[in-house]
C-alpha cells in the first residue's frame, strides 16, 4: 500500500533508497581513494602540491562542463537510465586510474571520472523528492547525503592501507567494482513520470495551463533569491568541505609526520562523523520548519557560523589531541548544513526541473568551490605551508553563513511561487 505523499510501496521506496545510498557512498570512494595516495604518487612521480589539487580539480570541472545536459536528461528523459549509465561510466574510469603511467594520463582518466559523476547527484536528489513527502525532504536529504562523508572516509582510510600493502595502482581497481555491479542493479529500478513543464494562467477567470517557453525556464531560477543564496551558500561550504577532504590527512602526515595509513584513518574518523551531522541537520530541520517556515536556510547559516569557530580553533589555536577533539566535532557540524540546502533547490523549482536545479547548484558549488577548494590550498602551501593555507577556511564558512541568512528572508514568498504537480510512477 502507497502513502499519502510517498511514491512507492515502503519496501520498494527503501530499496530504491537503498542503492541511492551506495551508489553514492561509491561515488566518493572513488572520486576521493586518490586523495591518500598522493604521498606515493609525489613519491614515484616528482609532482607538486599545486598538481596534486589538480587531481581533484580535474574531476569537479568535468562535473561542471557537463552536469546541465545530463541534467536535462535526467528531468525529461528517465531518472533511472541516467544515474545506472553515470555510474557504470565513473566506475570504469576509476579502474582505468590503475593503467596509467603518467600524470597526464591519471589526470584524463580522473575527468572521466567527472563525466560519470556529472548526473548523479542531480538525478539521485530529484529521485528523493519525487519519493517522498515533502515534509520529511531535509531528513531523507540528511540520511542520502551521509553517504558522502562515508564514501569520502572509506575511500580514503581504503587507499591509504591498500597502498602500502599491493602498491598505490591497486587500490583504484579494488574500489571501483562494486560501484559498477549496483549501477547494473539500478537499470531495473521503477522510474516516474516525467513531469511536463508547464505553468498555469488566469484565463477569464479560470486557470489554463500552457507550456513553459525558454523565458519562463529561465525566470524559473533566477527570479528567486532564496534559490540564487542557496547556490552559492552552498559553494562556500562545499570549499571548505572539499578542501579537508582532500588534504586532512596529507596535513596529519606533514605537521604530526604520521605514517600515511594512520594519517588517513585519523582524516577518515573526522569524515565519519559528517554521518551523525547530515542525518541529525536534516531532523532538527524538518522539525524547526513546522515553526519556521525559512528553517532550510537559517539552519544552514548557524551551522557554518559554528563550523567556522570549530575551524579557527582547531587550525590557529591548538594542538595534538585538544586539536583532535575539535576537529571531530567540526566534521559533525559543517556537513549538517546539506540537508536543509539540497532540499531548498527542489522546494524552490518547478517539480520537472528539479534535477536541472541541483545541476545549477553543483556547477556553481563545482565551479568556484570544489575544484578551487583543494587547488587554492595547494597554491598557498607551496608558497608557504600547508598550516597556513588551511587556515584560511573559517573565512570562507563566515561568508557562506552570510549568504544563507539573507536568503532565508526571501524564501517563503519565493516558495509561495512554485507550482504544486502530483508526481505519478511510469509505466
Amino acid at each position: 500500500m502507497i502513502k499519502p505523499g510517498y511514491l512507492f510501496t515502503p519496501r520498494y521506496t527503501n530499496y530504491v533508497f537503498s542503492l541511492l545510498f551506495l551508489l553514492y557512498m561509491f561515488d566518493y570512494i572513488d572520486r576521493m581513494v586518490v586523495s591518500s595516495l598522493t604521498p606515493f604518487i609525489q613519491e614515484d612521480w616528482g609532482i607538486s602540491d599545486t598538481q596534486v589539487g589538480a587531481l581533484s580539480s580535474i574531476v569537479y570541472w568535468s562535473i561542471v562542463a557537463l552536469t546541465l545536459p545530463i541534467s536535462a536528461l535526467v528531468d525529461r528523459w528517465s531518472r533511472t537510465k541516467t544515474i545506472g549509465a553515470m555510474a557504470t561510466i565513473w566506475s570504469l574510469a576509476t579502474a582505468a586510474c590503475a593503467l596509467t603511467s603518467n600524470f597526464g594520463g591519471l589526470m584524463l582518466t580522473r575527468g572521466i571520472i567527472g563525466t560519470g559523476e556529472a548526473g548523479y547527484a542531480p538525478g539521485g536528489s530529484a529521485m528523493i523528492s519525487a519519493m517522498y513527502p515533502k515534509e520529511k525532504r531535509s531528513w531523507i536529504m540528511g540520511l542520502w547525503n551521509a553517504s558522502i562523508p562515508l564514501g569520502a572516509a572509506i575511500g580514503v582510510a581504503l587507499g591509504g592501507i591498500i597502498a602500502m600493502k599491493w602498491g598505490w595502482k591497486s587500490a583504484f581497481g579494488i574500489v571501483a567494482a562494486p560501484g559498477l555491479i549496483i549501477a547494473i542493479l539500478f537499470f531495473m529500478v521503477k522510474d516516474y513520470k516525467t513531469v511536463a513543464l508547464v505553468k498555469e494562467k488566469a484565463k477569464e477567470h479560470m486557470p489554463k495551463k500552457t507550456r513553459m517557453g525558454f523565458k519562463d525556464l529561465v525566470k524559473e531560477f533566477t527570479s528567486k533569491p532564496a534559490l540564487l543564496f542557496t547556490y552559492f551558500g552552498f559553494t562556500s561550504m562545499v570549499f571548505v568541505t572539499t578542501s579537508l577532504l582532500w588534504w586532512l590527512d596529507d596535513y596529519f602526515h606533514r605537521v604530526y609526520d604520521m605514517p600515511m595509513d594512520k594519517a588517513g584513518t585519523k582524516a577518515s574518523l573526522v569524515m565519519l562523523l559528517a554521518i551523525i551531522g547530515a542525518p541529525l541537520g536534516g531532523y532538527l530541520i524538518d522539525r524547526w520548519r513546522k515553526k519556521r517556515i525559512n528553517s532550510r536556510m537559517l539552519f544552514p547559516s548557524i551551522s557554518a557560523i559554528l563550523g567556522s569557530i570549530l575551524c579557527f580553533i582547531g587550525f590557529v589555536v591548538l594542538t595534538d589531541t585538544p586539536q583532535y577533539i575539535i576537529f571531530l566535532l567540526m566534521g559533525m557540524v559543517i556537513t549538517s548544513f546539506i540537508p536543509g540546502a539540497a532540499a531548498a533547490t527542489q522546494d524552490l523549482v518547478h517539480p520537472g526541473l528539479r534535477a536541472t536545479s541541483y545541476s545549477l547548484a553543483v556547477v556553481i558549488q563545482n565551479l568556484l568551490g570544489a575544484s578551487m577548494g583543494p587547488l587554492v590550498i595547494g597554491w598557498i602551501s607551496d608558497r608557504s605551508d600547508l598550516e597556513t593555507a588551511m587556515s584560511i577556511l573559517p573565512v570562507v564558512l563566515v561568508i557562506g553563513a552570510t549568504l544563507f541568512f539573507v536568503g532565508s528572508f526571501f524564501y517563503k514568498k519565493d516558495l509561495e511561487k512554485v507550482v504544486v504537480i502530483k508526481m505519478e510512477v511510469a509505466e
